[in-house]
């Protein structure tokens, strides 16, 4: 194990964007396995195009994204400890979280091939996740822009995320699954 994690933290600090990438696409999916078979009890039922969807989604929208937004945060310079930490910590939660949640929602739709689905699965869910979001990861941000070096920042949030992803799984599922249940009501006019 020790010797993962040093050539772990060695790929980091050479190749940071392909290490953080991986790690989203990793933990995205293991989230999503979590969900279904933890959180749901899908057991055999488990819906293998949902956890592609969700790799995809962590490995190639997330992790990109998320790789250049530490590298900008880390790249600011300030007068004292203490306000790089409120800074970062404000930046990534009041600028990039509103962005990152809507998103979210916004893409899975996409990747389901519901487009059309986007705009009511952000309205539906994006108050109580945003909310939730920051009851996690305001305390996990501060910790982790006060004590962790800057190369192991984006780990520090992906495992904590692990938890995180899986919540985010289960509501986007709910989500479907509500959108599916609703009826289709016809109404008729009477002359």
């Amino acid at each position: 194990m020790a010797s993962f994690l040093r050539g772990y933290n060695t790929l980091l600090l050479r190749r940071p964007f392909l290490a953080s990438c991986s790690t989203a696409a990793v933990l995205f999916g293991a989230g999503d396995v979590i969900a279904q078979q933890g959180v749901e009890k899908r057991g055999r039922a488990h819906d293998f195009a949902r956890t592609a969807r969700l790799t995809f989604y962590g490995g190639m929208m997330f992790g990109p994204c998320m790789t250049k937004w530490y590298q900008v945060l880390n790249s600011i310079k300030f007068a004292s400890p203490t306000r790089a930490v409120l800074t970062r910590v404000a930046l990534d939660q009041v600028v990039l979280t509103p962005v990152a949640v809507a998103f979210f929602f916004g893409s899975m739709s996409f990747l389901e091939g519901k487009p059309d689905e986007a705009v009511e699965r952000i309205r539906a869910a994006y108050v109580p996740t945003l909310i939730r979001n920051w009851g996690v990861f305001i305390p996990t941000q501060i910790i982790n822009f006060a004590l962790v070096p800057p190369h192991l920042r984006f780990v520090v949030v992906s495992v904590v995320s692990l938890f995180w992803n899986t919540y985010l799984s289960a509501v986007n599922a709910g989500q479907k699954a509500q959108r599916e249940l609703k009826p289709d009501v016809l109404v008729f006019k009477e002359d």
